[in-house]
């Protein structure tokens, strides 16, 4: 009897899980993880590189200051000093040239730490932030990495075009990317900030507060008592107009009342705009945070009459001297979480509704509150996600679409994956989005419920293919999302990879000077640009240090302190730099157990040899998981399906391969580890994207058509394709790029369903 034919693609659906697998389109996934569907073929998931192209550039980092032996060594290496700042932990470093200095002890006290370098005396004391050098590289800049979760990354909108300079937060400071690296931002009026690690900052460029210049507004909405007393750690919104940072805080009663900070602040019809404020009474001693209060400047300059006060542009109208300040709350008591435009309307998210802020053109009240739904807001003031007709937020049921007039859900498909976000621990507060131009999607970060107990950082990020309406999941770990444009054009001597190894053009914009590129920060304070294609799409980047390893020659397995890693049991790590000692293994490995938030067990390693001295990385290695529906093509006859092979047309790679396995009639039944376990033959289960050997002309090709062969029959049959233990074990299958552009199947209908 000849085999029916049934041809799956374009692959344009995605995840699926509102229906049962069986009931999903032909092209739908019932499960895609650290995969994703783009312009109709399923392709491995974003990879990312090194900002600046190495640890020491990509980690925001504090060029110590002063005079000889202060902020740089002296002629004989020795210097001495504080770091700046209140925080002072384990995971913190310093560099001094090539030089990487660890803290690995917090024992009270002066306390060495690892050395890359040999150095007769490199201490620190996590007590004071001292730190002690003798011997060090001599003459050289001294930077300290505060090892700190980056906070709120973005763009300062001065200087030329399509070039603007990046700017990064971490918990204490601000940080400009420079000369290929991070620095603290400029020394005038440099601010500290006092948030802990759900305290993000939000940020809005204002255009010509002065001819030819931008001012910079950042919050990140912290005070120790939102309503009670003031404490010298409450934070207020800071100014930076390129040379000096300054407070502000905005004096709007001639009594001498002023707003201390504010959740949101957005420019509007020449007017700087602030929502959920807090403010502080005139005596200066008590705090009032109005969780749904619109406060508005006069129409120009917000900063008149000087900072920090501006009182001058705050004034109420029932002020003298006022230019029609003022602030208008709206008729809900709940709070304002986020807010963005569309065109030129503000569209503002409370917790469980969505309002407008609408401009009146009357100065007298230039804005009224206009109510769009009553019953879909938003729990994440990041997550909000602007496009010309629409924006995207996620809420507390779902992802949610705003036209201006109306507000419903986008996640119909995948309804339970919003409930996934944790609550406790300010999950909400994590969940982080942006949209990537380059390959019409948007990326949320979130930390999975699943894993409360064990995660404060977010591990996941949800993909939204928005022209087809896909989605997927990664696994990762991403604090805040930005946007970079100071990227270099790469040229062919610049060039560290064969053009087999990546999926982009010569011409491809992900290389050219100026791209604007997704810039993404980690709890550990390291920068990375996301890669849909090209150089490192294969792989993500070293975005984890090492704080220390410990070798268990008992069970053969290696203790890494990474502090807050978010790693899990059968999660991959890859390895590099770890310094003073040899190990087996092919330098990735596999998570065996987490031990706790900063530690974990990787093995099995046979043999480990020296001392550890710092200076290592770890880079996550995504294991691709992808269920298809449960197919039967012969249900609507009451029929069984078999099904003989799979031809799958796949990009080429250099020497990639994935695995293929099947489970019948809606079992968990993997039908390879059976066949392994009794020795039955059952088909072949790697699926090769490098050319065959025996075929020369598929050396030239770009796509190739390889089958899977199958013995199985059911009242349906579901493949899993994925990279299996060994297949994650193999540095080069690891980092292989993978697409499957459409499949083949080859059934037949066979007995009656019973």
């Amino acid at each position: 009897m000849p085999f029916d034919r049934f041809l799956i693609g374009p692959l344009s659906v995605g995840l699926e899980t509102d229906l049962k697998p069986f009931m999903i389109a032909d092209e739908a996934l019932a499960q895609v993880n650290n995969a994703y569907v783009f312009r109709g073929r399923i392709r491995k998931r974003f990879g990312s590189r090194l900002l600046g192209g190495n640890q020491l550039s990509s980690r925001l980092r504090i060029p110590l200051t002063g005079g000889a032996g202060v902020g740089t060594t002296d002629g004989a290496g020795n210097a001495a000093g504080t770091v700046p700042g209140a925080i002072f932990v384990l995971g913190q470093m310093f560099s001094i040239g090539d030089a990487i200095y660890t803290v690995n002890d917090d024992t009270a006290g002066p306390q060495p730490m690892l050395q890359t370098v040999a150095t007769p005396t490199a201490t620190f004391d996590v007590t004071t932030g001292n730190y002690v050098f003798a011997g060090a590289p001599i003459n050289t800049q001294i930077f300290f990495y505060p090892a700190q979760p980056v906070m709120g990354l973005t763009l300062y909108e001065t200087g030329p075009i399509t070039n603007h300079p990046a700017y990064a937060f971490d918990t204490q400071f601000a940080y400009v990317f420079s000369g290929g690296a991070w620095s603290r931002s400029h020394t005038a009026g440099v601010p500290v900030w006092h948030g802990s690690d759900d305290d993000f900052f939000w940020s809005a460029n204002w255009e010509g507060i002065i001819d030819n210049q931008v001012a910079l507004f950042v919050s990140n909405f912290f005070v120790t008592n939102y309503n009670g007393a003031v404490t010298a750690n409450d934070d207020p919104i800071w100014f930076f107009d390129g040379t000096t940072w300054a407070a502000f805080t905005p004096q709007f009663l001639t009594a001498g009342d002023k707003v201390m900070t504010a959740r949101i602040v957005v420019p509007f019809r020449n007017r700087l705009v602030l929502l959920n404020t807090v403010e502080v009474n005139a005596a200066g001693n008590a705090n009032k945070n109005y969780v749904n209060r619109c406060r508005f400047s006069q129409n120009g300059s917000p900063v008149e009459g000087g900072l920090p006060l501006c009182a001058t542009a705050w004034l109420e109208q029932t002020q003298a001297g006022s230019h029609q300040a003022g602030f208008i709350d709206a008729t809900t008591e709940e709070a304002i979480l986020s807010a963005e435009f569309i065109k030129d309307r503000l569209i503002v998210y409370f917790e469980r509704s969505t309002w407008e802020l609408a401009y009146t053109g009357n100065e007298i009240q230039p804005f009224i509150w206009q109510k769009l739904n009553t019953e879909l807001g938003s729990e994440s003031t990041f997550s909000t996600v602007p496009f010309d007709r629409e924006i995207l937020t996620v809420g507390t049921v779902g992802v949610h679409s705003c036209n201006g007039s109306n507000v419903a859900r986008v996640d119909n498909i995948i309804p339970d994956v919003v409930f996934q976000i944790r609550n406790t621990n300010s999950g909400p507060a994590r969940v982080a989005g942006i949209r990537d131009y380059f390959a019409e999607m948007v990326y949320w970060s979130y930390p999975n419920s699943a894993q409360a107990q064990i995660q404060t950082f977010p591990n996941k990020v949800l993909v939204y293919n928005y022209k087809n309406n896909a989605w997927a999941i990664n696994d990762d770990c991403i604090t805040a999302f930005g946007y970079f444009e100071q990227q270099t054009g790469l040229t062919w001597a610049q060039a560290n990879f064969s053009w087999a190894s990546t999926n982009a053009t010569w011409n491809s914009g992900t290389l050219q000077a100026d791209h604007r590129q997704i810039l993404a920060g980690n709890q550990q304070g390291f920068t990375f640009l996301v890669v849909p294609e090209g150089p490192g799409a294969g792989s993500n980047a070293y975005a984890m240090q090492i704080t220390d390893a410990v070798f268990n020659a008992v069970d053969e397995t290696v203790t890494l302190t990474i502090i807050d890693h978010t790693l899990v049991v059968n999660d991959f790590i890859k390895i590099i730099g770890l310094n003073g000692v040899l190990m087996s293994g092919t330098g990735i490995y596999k998570v065996v157990e987490r031990i706790d938030a900063d530690n974990v067990n990787i093995g099995p390693v046979t043999f480990f040899v020296g001392a550890y001295t710092g200076g290592g990385t770890v880079a996550r290695v995504s294991q691709i998981d992808i269920k298809t529906k449960q197919w039967n093509f012969y249900q609507n006859i009451g029929k069984n399906v078999y099904i003989q092979k799979i031809d799958f047309n796949v990009t080429k790679t250099t020497s990639g391969q994935i695995a293929v396995d099947y489970f019948p009639s809606s079992t968990e039944e993997s039908m390879i580890y059976q066949a392994s376990a009794t020795g039955a033959a059952m088909g072949n289960s790697v699926l090769e994207t490098s050319p065959y050997a025996l075929v020369p002309l598929e050396q030239q090709q770009n796509q190739l058509w390889h089958p899977v062969f199958f013995q199985t029959d059911g009242e349906t049959v579901q493949l899993r394709i994925y990279l299996n233990d060994n297949q994650m074990l193999n540095p080069t299958i690891a980092s292989s790029d993978f697409e499957i552009n459409a499949m083949v199947i080859y059934a037949q209908q066979i007995s009656r369903l019973q």
